[in-house]
């Protein structure tokens, strides 16, 4: 039987088949000796093959369709492999928040480096903008500004007033989006909204450190009822990048890769060599700063605490 995986727990995987049937399934022992570097072989969004179990609730993954896309993040606990955190979608939306907490730009700038990198567009998500003072909002505007002249859509919004929400349902309608973003950006009040029966959990941010603290502890996928889906993923507190060459990194900032053109030689680094039409425009400001940073970063990308 073929299905598509809904939830992951990390032990069991819930699969739904093409006629709308549903089973808890373990993945085949020999499915996870085939290289896979990562700690998930399969994920949420992939296309599967099971063998149900004589019980007819419970079944088998013994196969796995190509993937059209996925997401995939250096995992936090085993720097040699991966970590899948979807696959197969259309979008992926990325929740970030200008304060209450503030999401860095290196995190934004390392999380759509690795969308570019796997084929998978981005909509970027500004929540909260009921919390915003006037500086935030002169802030919140500087970083829009900065992302849509690059080329990324992003929407503003606040899930607690409503404001930008019938944008975001417009935009996700008829797609698999991957939900994604730190913890406590408000991604899973934003899912209650977009989803009434999600019944997801919420929490305060921690006043001290005002960081959010994990709700969602598992993947899944949830049904839209504009149609479409939405696959809500724990928040992650940093983006390692994972199998990425040091001179690929700049194809996926797309001004620095455009740019790139203009350099003397073909296999500029963009850090110090002469004649480099990258460090021209960031002097000039044509390529922000912040951008650029992010790209530095992720030439180095040794220690995973700096991009927290």
């Amino acid at each position: 039987m073929i299905g598509t995986i809904i939830r992951n727990t990390g032990s069991w995987y819930t699969v739904r088949t093409d006629d709308g049937q549903l089973f808890e399934c373990k993945v085949k022992g020999t499915f996870r000796l085939r290289g896979i570097r990562s700690t998930n072989p399969v994920a949420v969004g992939d296309v599967v093959t099971i063998v149900p179990g004589a019980d007819g609730q419970t079944a088998l993954i013994e196969d796995i369709e190509d993937r059209r896309n996925y997401i995939i993040r250096k995992a936090s606990n085993l720097s040699k492999q991966s970590h899948i955190i979807a696959a197969n979608v259309d979008m992926a939306a990325l929740v970030a928040t200008i304060a209450h907490p503030e999401t860095s730009t290196t995190f934004i700038d390392r999380f759509l480096a690795s969308a570019e990198a796997y084929r998978v567009p981005v909509l970027i998500v500004f929540n909260k903008t009921d919390l915003y003072k006037e500086a935030e909002r002169k802030q919140l505007d500087d970083v829009l500004t900065l992302y849509r002249n690059i080329g990324y859509t992003c929407l503003a919004c606040s899930a607690e007033n409503g404001d930008g929400i019938s944008e975001l349902r417009t935009a996700l309608q008829g797609k698999t989006t991957l939900l994604s973003g730190n913890s406590g950006v408000g991604k899973s009040t934003l899912l209650n909204l977009l989803v009434p029966d999600a019944d997801a959990k919420t929490a305060e941010i921690s006043v001290v450190h005002d960081v959010g603290m994990h709700t969602t502890t598992f993947s899944q996928m949830f049904f839209l009822p504009e149609g479409g889906t939405l696959i809500d993923t724990p928040g992650i507190k940093g983006f390692g990048t994972f199998d990425m060459e040091r001179e690929e990194v700049s194809h996926y900032f797309r001004e620095i890769f455009s740019t790139s053109d203009g350099c003397r030689f073909g296999n500029c680094t963009h850090t110090h060599e002469p004649g480099c039409a990258v460090l021209q425009a960031v002097a000039e400001g044509r390529i922000a700063e912040s951008r650029y940073t992010s790209y530095l970063s992720m030439l180095e990308d040794k220690d995973e605490d700096k991009y927290r």
